[in-house]
C-alpha cells in the first residue's frame, strides 16, 4: 500500500512504553487535544505558518515556497519551535513509510523486546500500522498499540490480529468531566475496553488522578476496575503538571497528585477485582 505517515519522533529504546525494553515510535497528530497533555506538540499537524522560523537558533527552520523546512542536521532539538508554535504543533516531523520506519528501528532489534506506537494518536494511520506490524513481528518482535481510546478496534479485526495488544486510556467515566478534559463523553473508550476484553488484546489501562476531583476519580477507577478485574494491569498515574500548557494548569492544578492518593484509588481498584493496580 505504501502509505505515508508523520512520525514526530523514534526513540531506539525505552522502558516506560510497555513491557520490557521497546523501540517507541510516535506519531503526529491527534482525535483530542486533551487539557492535561504532556507532549501537547503532537496534537495537530504543521500549517506552515511560519512562527517558529524566526526562534530557531541554529537556522535549522527555514521558509521556502510557502512550506517551513526542517533540517535535521543543523536541529539541536532545543524545542525553541515547540514552544513558539500556536497551533499545538511541530515542524520536526518527517513523512515516513512503514519500510522506512522498519528499517531505521531494526538496527535495536536485538536489544528490544518490539515495539509500541505512540501520538498524539497512532490509530488515525490504521493502514500504515497494519503494513508495519508484520515486518516487525517477522522478527519475533511484539507489538503494541498505546490508545488513547478513540479507535473503535471492534470495527478493525485486521489490525487487532496484527498487533499483539493495545495499552489504553481511559480518562474519565463521568460523561461531563469528560467533555471538559478531553472534548467528548468518552463514550468510544469505554466501547473499545469491552471490546479489547473480549478479543483478548487488553495489555494495559491507565487512568490519570487528578488532585481534589474525588468524585471524578472514584467514579473512573470503579468503572474500569470493575469491568477489567485481573485481565490485565491497572496504571494509575499521578497528574503532573509538568508539560501540561500553562493555560489549563490552572484548571487542573499546578500540584502533583501526591503518592498516598493515588495509592488510595489503587487499593480501591484492587478490593473491587484489579488485583493488578498499581500507582506510577
Amino acid at each position: 500500500m505504501n502509505d505515508q505517515a508523520p512520525i514526530n519522533k523514534i526513540i531506539p529504546f525505552s522502558n516506560v512504553d510497555g513491557p520490557g525494553n521497546r523501540t517507541s515510535i510516535f506519531f503526529q497528530g491527534c482525535t483530542y487535544a486533551c487539557k492535561f497533555c504532556h507532549n501537547p506538540e503532537t496534537i495537530r499537524l504543521c500549517i506552515h505558518c511560519g512562527a517558529c522560523v524566526p526562534g530557531c537558533p541554529t537556522g535549522a527552520l527555514r521558509r521556502e515556497n510557502g512550506l517551513v523546512r526542517w533540517n535535521a542536521t543543523d536541529c539541536v532539538q532545543c524545542d525553541a519551535c515547540l514552544k513558539a508554535c500556536p497551533h499545538m504543533s511541530s515542524p520536526r516531523i518527517r513523512w515516513m513509510r512503514a519500510e522506512e520506519v522498519f528499517h531505521e528501528i531494526r538496527r535495536a532489534f536485538p536489544y528490544i523486546e518490539g515495539i509500541t506506537v505512540s501520538g498524539g494518536d497512532c490509530t488515525l494511520y490504521a493502514a500504515f500500522l497494519k503494513e508495519l506490524f508484520p515486518l516487525v513481528r517477522a522478527f519475533g518482535k511484539t507489538c503494541l498499540i498505546d490508545g488513547n481510546g478513540a479507535y473503535d478496534f471492534t470495527r478493525d479485526p485486521e489490525l487487532l490480529e496484527v498487533c499483539d495488544g493495545v495499552m489504553l486510556d481511559i480518562k474519565a467515566a463521568d460523561p461531563e468531566w469528560s467533555r471538559f478534559l478531553i472534548g467528548n463523553d468518552g463514550a468510544c473508550a469505554l466501547r473499545s475496553l469491552d471490546g479489547l476484553l473480549r478479543a483478548g488484546k487488553l495489555a494495559e489501562v491507565r487512568t490519570v488522578i487528578f488532585p481534589g476531583r474525588d468524585h471524578e476519580n472514584e467514579e473512573t477507577v470503579r468503572t474500569v476496575a470493575q469491568q477489567i478485574q485481573n485481565a490485565c494491569p491497572y496504571k494509575i498515574i499521578r497528574y503532573r503538571p509538568f508539560g501540561v500548557r500553562t493555560e489549563f494548569q490552572a484548571l487542573l492544578g499546578e500540584d502533583t497528585t501526591e503518592f498516598e492518593e493515588a495509592e488510595r484509588y489503587a487499593s480501591l481498584a484492587r478490593s473491587l477485582g484489579a488485583t493488578k493496580a498499581f500507582v506510577v
